[in-house]
């Protein structure tokens, strides 16, 4: 699969061509017409509506996928099929919600292509998927019920260059949301790092090991009232401190981790920092 680019219908694509677990990082930008009008989104297909190309499609091949007709429903019962109840018995329900429309025919395409980028992940993948706020809030709980609301990791903000003009009865647009899902808890992540200079590196990490490593103290206290980050605390040292009224920063066994790792560090008074 290396240097070569397929062209077609992704999910036949994903069937024919991709092996289970061969796929180490999938990022999705899955079109859907925002400027459409909510109303002819979540009309029935029965209801009249006005037939404006520019409004139900973006690319002429989704032209005929994103309205619930016999195609949408095959997709439905191919959900059904997949063995993937919790993310059939929430698609089930959104239909329930939602009834037979755009919005739910673009969903139901949504889900089958996501069971199948599911399949082709590695143990060690991830999945980015980006959307904006027209049916974001649906595709994270259709990525729950694929991957598993622990899969998910975050959500990216991202902004955009200049806010959509749609701010006439409402506020403007200005960010879309990334998805960030994972295959597995083994999944592959490379943290990015950035060079300081050497003058803001003194500034910003004032002390000093004796192996020359530079370091900054960071206050344990937790900045709001948490009950239950309230321990003491008893280092490798044999001193046992107090938290501040608040709690502390972390749990106990963060706490432990630090100091094995002799990252803790005490003023004379009974208080701790974290290096």
């Amino acid at each position: 699969m290396v240097n070569r680019l397929h062209y077609g219908d992704n999910l036949d694509i994903l069937r024919a061509h991709v092996r289970d677990e061969s796929v180490d990082l999938v990022y999705l930008d899955p079109p859907f017409n925002s400027n459409a009008s909510y109303n002819i989104i979540f009309a029935p297909p029965k209801a009249m509506r006005t037939r404006i190309d520019a409004q139900h499609a973006q690319i002429q091949a989704f032209e005929d996928s994103w309205h619930w007709n016999d195609t949408a429903e095959d997709a439905f019962d191919q959900v059904a099929r997949s063995g993937k109840s919790k993310a059939f018995d929430l698609l089930n329900a959104l239909r329930t919600f939602l009834g037979e429309n755009d919005m739910m025919a673009y969903l139901t395409m949504m889900a089958v292509r996501l069971i199948e980028l599911h399949r082709v992940l590695k143990p060690t993948g991830s999945l980015y998927l980006h959307c904006d706020p027209t049916a974001s809030h649906y595709l994270k709980l259709l990525l729950d019920g694929v991957f598993g609301p622990e899969k998910f990791r975050t959500e990216i903000a991202w902004k955009r260059t200049f806010a959509h003009g749609n701010v006439g009865r409402a506020y403007g647009d200005i960010t879309d949301a990334i998805f960030f899902y994972t295959k597995t808890d083994r999944y592959c992540w490379n943290q990015q790092y950035r060079q300081i200079s050497g003058d803001k590196a003194r500034s910003k990490y004032g002390s000093v090991d004796p192996d020359g490593r530079r370091w900054q103290s960071v206050t344990l206290r937790n900045p709001s009232a948490r009950p239950n980050l309230h321990f003491p605390f008893t280092a490798s040292n044999g001193t046992t401190y107090q938290p501040h009224p608040n709690g502390w920063s972390c749990n106990r066994e963060r706490l432990q981790r630090y100091d094995a790792e002799r990252r803790l560090h005490s003023q004379r008074r009974p208080a701790v920092r974290c290096a």
